[in-house]
């Protein structure tokens, strides 16, 4: 039975606002409903109370701002108020603040809780604002918490945290919550312990919990203020709360050891610790901290114990929740056992804590391990995050000493996975983002990273940039390294909301140091790499500019794609608006001034503007910028525009003739910086509407045969099912994560989802992990173990083929839905020839799992006819479902894409569609998805269709007897393959000749450009209104002129047409003296490449034996490295001479016995990229 009363907000209200019932929420929406019911209980008791938040974002804290701002009314209602800071320790003492409103003779209110969070490093950071906060105390009527987000696996940070620790050392009480389960009732245990003692409390957010998703029976009826024990407590001369005057001194010491032992009074009285089965006798106590907790039960019942065998056979098992003070509850039952194993994760805490206490005491003296065995032998790891099976066998060798045998399934290991080079998934800017271009330098420079989305360029070598400094530090590292090395000068990028937190004090420094630095100032206007969060507060280009003049900057330059629709009102005298094509001038030029200057680069990040122009809707899409497309048949494969825009929406496509680029249209943000690549091919459109596609006719009449599918079994068994979703960052894999945990919500299961996005941006890997199960079984933890999957959705193979997907897979048992489509990576943008193989990793994943387990489709080719590559993902959660890999059923998944809210309508068309490709019902193939599973895929085309398709494209790029010289041409390279028994040669002739014969000069550029087929092509994408215009080059630019700049397209409009097409005709004229372009030098030199390669058949065809084969076939497939336009092709053209020039001696040399060859094997798809 469906759920249908839950919605959105039910979240916050069940159990508050509404009756009691379960409930759907991710650990930084429990901070949010922890808020609410601490209001809530406070109004109980008649206190008149508001709530006040502050700090700043970091994962896993980064959408706490977010979460906020959506329950901005429940939380008004509630009186809470939410004033994100401008940095962690500013928002630690105005938190601080809050604590006086209940001794101020003017307050409102009886008193104020609050609640202060922040990432690790903000924790650090903020260290002398929390001793203090915490030294002077919180209110009895108030109370702190401070929300510290732990990435203990370093999956979003610079370096792993470990915040409790610091804590400690600076007084502060700190809980650590098992699970998002435990959050509202220890968020009101620590409020209730902060009004008792006075002290700021910790609550510890690993990114494990905090990034988590979970059903949850709603918990607001277990506030902790109902059955509260208030023990009686020494609370000295001067109580234990914040009072005024409190001067300093000795005595704020003297008050903090009153607090601690108030403390430990209260969680004497109240406490969080747990058993997770009586235990009359215990002998050996367990002792597991927070998370780790739910790692051991996870580790048991794989290993087929439960905690009532365990009490049985004399084994406690306690949930852990107050790491410091020490629990009394905790030290209580050690006293009483023979041995503790304290379980906790990352470095001991509470072990030495326990140690400590128990140190000499005479009652009780119990062998203690955890970090270390009795003997020192390493236990458990300190250096990372505990797992159930890193915990299997420490477990195994402490219970065996009280008859309890704890078994390692076989899937506890990983598929062995054989030896391959296999590209990795990188997170890599988003297409169109200002740091593509922001981020270089000048040739003979380099620059320092900074926090933000731009320290991405750190992994791309020629940006030559490197070093990390903590946020608000960044340049200064160079006053102490500038006086002793030969350096003049680097640049040192700076985005504008560290600028706005710290960074303007590291201006400052650098000034004052007189040090030469020019400080690149990323003006994005967004918070990208949490969400795209507006900075907290206002900052403008022409605030910064003034900013950096008063603190003594002498040169400010500010760079922007358009200056022409610039401002300048309110900027600083003397400050230059430049265009984004003289940045590498504009670098120049300050590189060589002396001291501090300063390089402001404002362009708004492409995902927020993505946003606004959504949310701007019609009147957007009127005023947008002009939609970029390639004609693929004039494309050469170069891959310049990649390397000049730095764009992953320019993208690889395989055509008939070879790998092109073209421009991926949904990811396109319109940026126009792969125009500065040096082609003809691109063309611009106004005006885009887009049109209805007869691909969409057909996918809609096929839609109307869902309703006949069969439904496929989704019943729960008695274990947790575990669904793994790997693909790309942006593309909403972790919506489909979320669909299926509503949905098994709605329908009364339980559900919990944690994504491992880390840095992923668009490009970048994600990883969700998906478990379901009966509202009566146990989920424990969220993560998937080691061979722990049920099925796996393999959206992405780059990110399906990495470590921690391919060790979650069984053999012969996991089953997989694998896209075939080939993503490109960041690092293809740099490498024109580099590809993923597709084929490889698809048999990888078949040997990981077994070959019949493993369906295989092109998602990306498939959801074309429906909306394109948005719908991928949707897709593929159809098809898996129709496979009976979702346990779900089919309402309630309708019901949660229905609540998705976004596009719900066509997303339910993608999720049928993918239902009814896996039927075999969209394109009329067998759904089995076994060996032959890998549909969408072409057949590459025999030597003989080769050959048709070119001699006809040479008979229109000519007339016929061009096309018969190729004929003759490839005929006798197939007579001297089948002379030694090698079919390559003709292959390669066929392809190579044709590059060389088809080269791409003026008149066929325009016939290309003018041919029905491409404008017909351009009106059915752009709709019939698109008004096309062509990005030309001048015929001598690029080969006259080395300088880029001087290689600037020529746009011209539709108007042109009628001219290009005269050219078009005109290439009757080629060859002839009446040729005019056949006299540049660069059209001299391409047709001296066919004579040269008519030269070279000439010698090798009748020569070649099977020995000198291969030799022979690297000479002939040459030209395939001579591709592009201008300076380009003349650089291609001269590696290749050189190349030739040595391979043709090693082929003679190898034809008489004079020299041994060593092979050089061609990656896949180098022969064909064109």
């Amino acid at each position: 039975m469906i759920d249908r009363d839950y919605a959105q907000f039910s979240r916050y209200t069940r159990g508050i606002s509404e009756p009691r019932g379960p409930i759907l929420l991710s650990g930084t929406q429990a901070l949010v409903r922890m808020l609410l019911a601490q209001a809530q209980a406070d109004r109980r008791a008649g206190r008149d109370t508001a709530g006040f938040v502050s700090g700043y974002r970091g994962s896993p804290l980064g959408s706490v701002d977010l979460e906020m701002w959506r329950a901005a009314k429940l939380l008004d209602a509630a009186n809470v108020r939410f004033h994100p800071a401008v940095n962690e320790e500013l928002a630690a003492t105005a938190v601080l603040g809050s604590q006086k409103v209940e001794t101020d003779p003017t307050r409102a209110r009886d008193g104020v809780f609050a609640m202060w969070y922040g990432k690790g490093p903000g924790v650090d950071r903020s260290g002398d604002a929390l001793r203090h906060g915490n030294a002077y105390g919180a209110s009895p009527t108030g109370g702190v918490l401070v929300v510290a987000g732990d990435d203990h696996g370093c999956a979003s940070s610079s370096m792993s945290h470990q915040s409790d620790l610091a804590l400690i050392a600076w007084g502060l009480p700190v809980v650590h919550p098992a699970s998002i389960a435990d959050y509202v009732e220890f968020g009101l245990w620590g409020w209730a312990l902060s009004r008792f003692c006075g002290l700021w409390v910790g609550f510890k957010a690993v990114t494990e919990t905090v990034e988590t998703v979970r059903t949850l029976d709603d918990d607001a009826g277990r506030a902790w203020s109902d059955a509260l024990v208030l023990p009686p407590v020494d609370a000295g001369p001067d109580g234990l709360h914040w009072r005024w005057p409190d001067l300093p001194g000795p005595q704020i010491e003297r008050r903090l050891e009153y607090k601690a032992r108030a403390a430990a009074a209260f969680a004497a009285a109240n406490p969080l610790e747990r058993l997770a089965a009586p235990c009359a006798s215990p002998k050996c106590l367990i002792a597991a901290v927070g998370k780790a907790y739910l790692d051991v039960l996870e580790a048991l019942r794989i290993g087929g114990l439960t905690p009532d065998a365990l009490a049985r056979a004399g084994v406690a098992l306690m949930k852990v929740g107050l790491v410091s003070p020490l629990s009394p509850a905790l030290a209580a039952l050690a006293a009483r056992v023979d041995e503790v194993f304290v379980v906790e994760e990352k470095a001991a805490v509470v072990e030495p804590l326990l140690k400590a206490h128990l140190y000499g005491a005479a009652h009780a003296r119990p062998r203690i391990v955890g970090k270390h065995d009795e003997a020192g032998r390493p236990l458990l790891p300190s250096a990372t995050e505990l797992r159930p099976s890193r915990l299997a066998a420490a477990l195994a060798s402490r219970l065996g000493r009280y008859g309890l045998a704890l078994r390692e399934p076989d899937h506890a290991r990983s598929p062995s996975v054989p030896p391959l080079a296999l590209p990795k998934r990188k997170p890599f800017f988003c297409a169109g983002c200002p740091h593509n271009a922001s981020t270089r330098v000048p040739d003979g420079s380099r620059a320092q990273l900074g926090i933000g989305c731009h320290a991405l360029a750190a992994q791309m070598p020629e940006r030559n940039t490197s070093g990390s400094v903590q946020m608000g530090g960044e340049g200064v590292d160079w006053i102490g390294q500038s006086p002793f090395v030969r350096e003049p000068h680097i640049f040192q990028n700076l985005g504008d909301g560290t600028l706005f937190h710290s960074g303007h004090l590291a201006v400052r420094q650098a000034v004052a140091a007189g040090v030469n630095v020019t400080y690149k100032i990323l003006y994005n206007d967004a918070v990208a790499m949490t969400g795209g969060q507006p900075i907290d507060g206002r900052l403008t280009v022409a605030q910064i500019t003034r900013l950096m003049q008063a603190e003594g900057v002498r040169r400010i330059v500010v760079v922007t794609p358009e200056p022409a629709a610039y401002r300048t009102d309110g900027f600083a005298d003397g400050v230059g608006v430049e265009p984004r094509e003289r940045l590498d001038a504009v670098q120049r030029e300050l590189r060589d001034a002396r001291g501090v200057s300063v390089l402001i680069y404002d362009q708004v990040c492409a995902t927020e503007e993505r946003r606004r122009r959504k949310k701007a809707g019609a009147a957007a899409a009127a005023r947008a910028r002009p939609k970029v497309f390639i004609n693929e048949s004039v494309c050469e494969g170069c891959g310049d525009c990649q390397r000049q825009s730095n764009c992953l929406a320019v993208v690889p496509v395989d055509t008939e003739f070879g790998r092109k680029r073209q421009i991926d249209q949904q990811a396109c943000n319109s940026d126009l910086s792969c125009l500065a690549g040096f082609c003809p091919s691109f063309v611009t459109i106004d005006g885009a509407s887009g049109a209805p596609s007869r691909d969409r006719a057909r996918a809609d009449a096929a839609l109307a045969r869902v309703a006949q599918l069969p439904l496929p079994e989704t019943a729960l068994g008695d274990a947790p099912y575990e669904l793994a979703i790997c693909g790309i960052g942006g593309t909403g894999v972790v919506t489909v994560a979320g669909v299926v945990a509503l949905a098994a919500h709605l329908e009364g299961n339980v559900a919990s989802t944690l994504n491992f996005s880390g840095f992923a941006q668009k490009g970048g890997a994600v990883l969700s992990h998906l478990r379901i199960a009966r509202p009566s079984a146990a989920l424990h933890q969220a993560r998937i173990d080691t061979g722990r999957a049920d099925a796996m959705i393999a959206a992405d193979l780059v990110v399906a083929s990495a470590g921690e997907a391919l060790e979650m897979i069984r053999p012969g048992h996991t089953r997989i839905v694998a896209n075939l489509h080939e993503a490109q990576t960041g690092a293809m943008l740099r490498d024109p020839d580099a590809s993923v193989d597709v084929d490889a990793i698809d048999a990888l994943l078949r040997a990981c799992a077994g070959a019949s387990r493993v369906a295989s489709v092109d998602a990306h080719a498939r959801v074309q006819a429906i909306g394109g590559a948005l719908y991928g993902n949707m897709f593929l959660l159809g098809y898996a479902w129709q496979l009976g890999l979702v346990p779900v059923s089919l309402g309630a998944l309708e019901r949660a894409i229905d609540m998705l809210g976004a596009d719900a309508p066509s997303n339910r068309r993608a999720f049928s569609y993918g239902r009814l490709e896996a039927a075999g019902g969209a394109h009329g193939a067998e759904g089995d998805g076994g060996e032959d599973g890998a549909r969408g895929r072409q057949a590459s085309p025999s030597v003989d269709d080769r050959v048709e398709s070119r001699a006809a494209y040479l008979a229109a790029y000519q007339d016929a007897r061009y096309a018969s010289r190729y004929r003759a041409r490839v005929d006798a390279a197939r007579a001297a393959g089948e002379r030694i028994g090698d079919a390559r040669l003709a292959d390669a002739v066929a392809v190579n000749l044709f590059r060389l014969m088809a080269c791409k000069d003026e008149y066929e550029v325009a016939r290309l450009h003018t041919e029905p087929a491409f404008l017909d092509r351009i009106a059915a994408e752009f709709g019939p209104g698109a008004r096309v215009s062509f990005h030309l080059r001048a015929p001598l630019a690029g080969w006259l002129s080395r300088e880029r700049g001087a290689q600037r397209a020529i746009r011209v409009g539709a108007g042109m047409l009628p001219a290009l097409r005269m050219l078009a005709w005109l290439r009757r004229l080629r060859g002839t003296p009446f040729d005019v372009f056949g006299y540049l030098p660069h059209r001299r030199a391409e047709r001296r490449l066919i004579a040269e390669y008519d030269a070279l058949l000439d010698e090798v065809l009748p020569s070649v034996t099977a020995a000198t084969a291969d030799i022979a076939l690297m000479l002939l497939d040459l030209p395939q490295t001579i591709r592009g336009y201008g300076e380009i092709k003349r650089r291609s053209i001269a590696e290749a001479a050189l190349k030739r020039r040595e391979w043709l001696a090693r082929y003679r040399g190898a034809r008489t016995g004079r020299a041994k060859f060593v092979p050089i094997v061609f990656e896949r798809g180098q022969r064909e990229s064109a």
